[in-house]
């Protein structure tokens, strides 16, 4: 907050407002500080790995509003400067971009499941900011869905996805996980399918090949959860906790279901089925098709590749003396970008003059 707050006084100092419009020609440091700002605050790119790790600690229902609700509201004021301001739209599509394929890349190699929904999160942030004209669709069908995949992860005996794949999960819990799941990766029939066709065809030349492969990551990072094995188990409604030995932390070992988690999850998932008639207008042969295909190529990566791969990325970057580090490096790309960006422009307006 304190990189957003220097920036709004130094577009102050400018234009005397705080109007976003402001943000035209103001200086270019004011710009950069601002972005900072709210690309952290947001959770967005590089600048927001602290998500994971907060997201993977927090109570499983802290979880499910940090992710499906508070981290959205927190990237509205970029998609409003990209929409107010022309020179801030390019700027926040290529953070979206970067954004999208940063947090699938992580999700697909995670192993925990809580961890592999919060990089999924900073992902599909990036979708909401690709395209901003219809950002906010997209914020509705992810909110819903990834609100119902915490709490459903928070009832699974175990966060590793290694011991879930040895063991049987409720076939009720993991139908509900497979809605969910279909929904974020563009399946028909919820609203995540209408959400996704509407930000790739609102996206600019340039983005398209690049988000395409972020929807085939989407698919191989839900494959890790719809291809859990499952059964007819009884739920069980107290709470069982085995304290490990080597942590000390408690540990799921049945897992408690609370009374309100169907209520809960009727709702959830009965928005994402009503909310699919927001853009009717996506269910044509071709977007069908589309859909399927990319799903079935994310499938077929997890079965034949990424199941059977054991890489373990490294934590560091997540520490917070390194997100300091990185901030910074942030501030400068940042700063470059904008001033290149207002550089072209202004050549660009000089030609126009000049020939005219």
């Amino acid at each position: 907050m304190l990189f957003y707050l220097i920036g709004a006084v130094l577009v102050y100092q400018a234009h005397h407002s705080f109007h976003f419009a402001g943000l035209r020609g103001a200086p270019l440091e004011a710009i950069a500080l601002i972005f900072l700002g709210l690309l952290t605050k947001g959770g967005v790119f590089v600048s927001g790995l602290w998500s994971p790790l907060t997201n993977s600690e927090s109570e499983t229902p802290m979880s499910a509003l940090l992710s499906g609700i508070v981290e959205k509201a927190r990237v509205f004021p970029l998609v409003r400067c990209a929409l107010m301001l022309d020179e801030i739209d390019p700027i926040v599509r290529i953070v979206a971009l970067g954004t999208v394929l940063l947090g699938v890349f992580y999700a697909i190699f995670e192993k925990d499941t809580k961890r592999t929904l919060a990089f999924s999160t900073i992902s599909q942030l990036g979708w909401i900011l690709a395209a901003p004209g219809v950002g906010s669709f997209y914020a509705l069908a992810h909110g819903l869905a990834k609100s119902s995949l915490f709490l459903i992860v928070g009832a699974l005996p175990s966060r590793n996805f290694k011991e879930l794949q040895q063991q049987s999960i409720n076939t009720a819990l993991w139908i509900a996980l497979v809605m969910a799941s279909l929904s974020i990766s563009g399946f028909s029939l919820f609203a995540g399918f209408g959400a996704k066709r509407l930000t790739l065809e609102n996206l600019v030349p340039w983005q398209a090949i690049a988000m395409n492969v972020g929807a085939v990551g989407t698919a191989i990072v839900y494959a890790k959860f719809i291809f859990l094995p499952h059964k007819q188990l009884a739920l069980h409604h107290d709470e069982m906790v085995k304290v490990d030995e080597e942590t000390g932390r408690g540990r799921d070992t049945g897992k408690k279901i609370q009374p309100g988690f169907w209520w809960s999850m009727t709702i959830l998932l009965g928005g994402l089925i009503a909310a699919n008639g927001v853009y009717y207008e996506a269910y044509t042969v071709n977007n069908i098709v589309k859909s399927l295909v990319i799903i079935a190529i994310g499938w077929l990566a997890y079965l034949l590749i990424f199941k059977k791969l054991a890489i373990k990325l490294p934590t560091a970057i997540e520490e917070f003396d390194h997100l300091i580090g990185v901030m910074a490096l942030m501030i400068i790309l940042l700063f470059w970008t904008v001033w290149t960006r207002s550089l072209i422009f202004k050549l660009l307006a000089f030609s126009f003059l000049s020939t005219h």
